[in-house]
């Protein structure tokens, strides 16, 4: 592209493109189109456009203030927050188009939670995380990230709102339950949308793990799932210590094992460890079923291990039916969860995901879904699919 020189020369002037703006642009013609209206398809660009324009805390007068004034910030508010349009076709056509551009290798399921005061933004309430393990005040969200060779982006959202949410926090049991609720159905909602079948990976460790797996067995979807030490197995296969003692915390079944370990080596996603990016760790794979009171519920699973330090015990445990893989891809597969946590912490603020302060639940739905697209168009432009397409 080019335009002619101030000076009248009729000189070419080079005009300097923006890979991610292009890439924005591209993303919101295929994605918004099941937008009705031409100015809601131009406002929902506008508003991606803004996302990534504004640096820093991303506010809806920032966003405004890139087209215009006062007027747009009102008509940019009512877009978000007190418009109809319905963000689920928007989400399914961006986990379509990713998967045209860079095939999905696994869903990650990504827990966000957001500390914030005050009364005036929807889900903040006193409670617990059982991935942190202590109460905060603030939003938690469920964020299903697709997760291919190219590239990591969210494309489904869930806020938590159990039920009770008030003034005084849930008891521990009962917001554990119902945050294993959430987290499970955020996952399975966004899979099912979607269409594309393929493993998830998530953090269970610090809650109901059997409940959660029985959760996915039923969704008839594949899962590799981090689980705590103490959780308890069956190990199923006669060649291998514990085999008919009983149920065994995981722990104590990989270290019988640790002589049967294998060298497997992964990539990591921070380029600012010392040492490179290229990681080298020791893992096994057992045969395990998981105790249940119901015969008919109890399956055949894999227990994976992993140690950093073979003199300490694994530092990372991960449960999963996907019994027919080999070890090293099932501990590569479980590296997707590493390389989200990363994103989410980087390429998450800059997309602005955490920045949304209305009231309104569908007000933050419809904001998270275009920082999602936002967030592709950015991690599109990294990757060689795009700028060969």
């Amino acid at each position: 592209m080019s335009s002619i020189d101030s000076r009248g020369t009729g000189t070419a002037v080079p005009v300097r493109r923006d890979p991610v703006h292009e890439a924005a642009d591209d993303l919101c013609s295929a994605v918004l189109c099941s937008l009705r209206r031409k100015d809601q398809r131009e406002k929902g660009r506008q508003y991606v456009r803004g996302l990534l324009a504004l640096p820093g805390r991303k506010s809806m007068r920032g966003i405004a203030g890139q087209f215009g004034g006062g007027a747009a910030e009102q008509s940019m508010h009512h877009f978000i927050s007190g418009s109809t349009w319905d963000w689920e076709p928007i989400r399914a056509s961006l986990a379509g188009f990713l998967q045209a551009a860079t095939p999905l290798t696994a869903w990650v399921a990504q827990p966000l939670a957001i500390p914030k005061g005050g009364e005036h933004s929807v889900g903040v309430a006193h409670r617990f995380d059982p991935h942190q393990g202590q109460m905060f005040r603030g939003q938690q969200a469920f964020g299903t990230w697709f997760a291919s060779a190219g590239l990591v982006t969210p494309v489904g959202w869930r806020m938590h709102l159990p039920e009770g949410d008030g003034p005084e926090p849930l008891e521990p049991a009962d917001a554990q339950a119902a945050y294993e609720e959430s987290a499970a159905a955020a996952v399975i909602e966004t899979v099912r949308r979607s269409g594309i079948q393929r493993p998830v990976v998530l953090d269970i460790q610090r809650i109901g793990s059997r409940s959660t797996m029985n959760r996915f067995a039923e969704a008839g979807l594949p899962v590799i799932a981090r689980i705590g030490p103490a959780t308890p197995l069956l190990v199923t296969d006669p060649a291998l210590p514990g085999h008919g003692a009983g149920a065994r915390p995981a722990r104590d079944v990989l270290q019988a094992v640790k002589g049967l370990c294998t060298p497997v080596e992964w990539t990591d996603p921070d380029p600012t460890l010392p040492g490179g990016r290229h990681r080298s760790t020791l893992a096994v794979a057992v045969r395990v079923m998981m105790p249940d009171p119901s015969p008919a519920r109890r399956r055949h699973l894999l227990l994976v291990g992993e140690w950093t330090d073979p003199r300490r015990p694994p530092a990372q445990l991960w449960l999963t039916d996907l019994v027919r893989l080999p070890v090293g891809p099932l501990l590569r597969l479980t590296k997707q969860g590493r390389r989200v946590g990363f994103a989410a912490e980087h390429s998450g603020r800059e997309a602005g995901l955490r920045d949304f302060a209305g009231r309104a639940l569908p007000g933050w739905h419809r904001h998270v879904t275009l920082a999602s697209v936002a967030h592709a168009a950015r991690a599109l432009t990294a990757t060689e699919h795009y700028a060969a397409a």
